[in-house]
């Protein structure tokens, strides 16, 4: 039977208000001055939705909205991307999260978080909304909704079972803290679990990204893959070890270059392309991502991916 669509993602979906260049020092009593700032959607379902959507696979997002201003920015936003945003939840209780996010001059950042993104929708009680799909991208593991041991299980399965490949992105824990033993049932489930380095250290408790690989194929997880930053990523399974340089490009902000590099390789994988080929193009996506403000900002479209690359090439 034909899937109505090529990947759903669920998860977070939020407003990012991005300062860059922030000055600790005051300018008055209760002023400060930062170089700009800007609004942004967010949220690593958000992020990954529309990159796989410009990057022409037919996609929708299963997330939890509030009935607000800030929902409805998220909401156009992912429209334009052309994002199928018919299966978002929203409610007049639960305001959508905004999350402040501190820019440094080399791209990385700090964010500030709050009690609305403590709301843990339910993904499992909308099966059918999730798994009519070829793949599914949790976004992520470790924050809610799947910050919860049966919540994740139920979902993962329930994909497992509709024939769906699974990509489970990854973020720190902060409300509430799991560890890969608490999620040990629903690991086998995953065919592609996407750590960035600092997520792979905390879960694995190891400091080579090998190793670290190797502790999340040991709970079942069939393929792993660790974003290194300015290290490019590393892809380890049972049979073979892939490591992926970091395109020399300047990084304005990086934001979403993760999401944005899930993205990539889950679209290219649904094309048929082997791992080494979807890895290439997801460390693109990410690079690209990485050059203008925001996470749904610099990439466009496949084919910019794919000049890029070829420009790569050239050097």
């Amino acid at each position: 039977m034909s899937k109505k669509y090529d990947l759903i993602c669920v998860g977070t979906a939020l407003v990012d208000s991005i300062i860059k260049g922030y000055d600790p020092n005051p300018i008055s009593a209760s002023g400060y001055r930062a170089v700009y700032g800007s609004l942004n959607v967010g949220g690593e379902a958000v992020n990954e939705s529309m990159a796989a959507a410009k990057l022409g696979v037919k996609t929708a997002i299963l997330c939890a909205l509030g009935e607000d201003a800030a929902g409805d920015m998220t909401v156009d936003a992912m429209k334009r991307c052309g994002v199928d945003t018919g299966l978002i939840l929203r409610s007049k209780e639960h305001p959508t999260p905004v999350t402040t996010m501190f820019v440094n001059d080399d791209g990385s950042r700090k964010s500030i978080t709050n009690e609305a993104h403590r709301y843990n929708f339910h993904p499992e009680r909308h099966e059918a909304l999730f798994t009519d799909a070829r793949a599914v991208i949790l976004g992520s593991l470790f924050r809610a909704p799947f910050d919860d041991p049966e919540i994740i299980h139920a979902v993962l399965k329930a994909a497992k079972d509709a024939g769906q490949i699974i990509f489970a992105d990854t973020k720190l824990p902060n409300f509430r803290k799991l560890t890969l033993q608490d999620i040990k049932d629903a690991l086998p489930l995953v065919d592609y679990i996407t750590p960035n380095e600092d997520e792979a250290r905390y879960y694995s408790g190891k400091d080579d990204p090998e190793a670290m690989a190797d502790v999340f194929l040991s709970y079942g997880v069939k393929n792993v893959i660790v974003k290194l930053g300015g290290a490019g990523c590393l892809l380890k399974n049972a049979n073979e070890t892939i490591r992926i340089p970091v395109f020399r490009i300047r990084a304005a902000d990086a934001t979403g270059a993760g999401d944005n590099l899930v993205a990539g390789f889950a679209s290219e994988i649904l094309r048929g392309a082997s791992h080494a080929e979807a890895l290439r193009f997801a460390n693109a996506c990410g690079a690209i991502c990485t050059t203008a403000v925001g996470a749904g900002t610099a990439l466009k479209d496949r084919q910019q991916v794919l000049e890029f690359l070829k420009s790569e090439e050239s050097r």
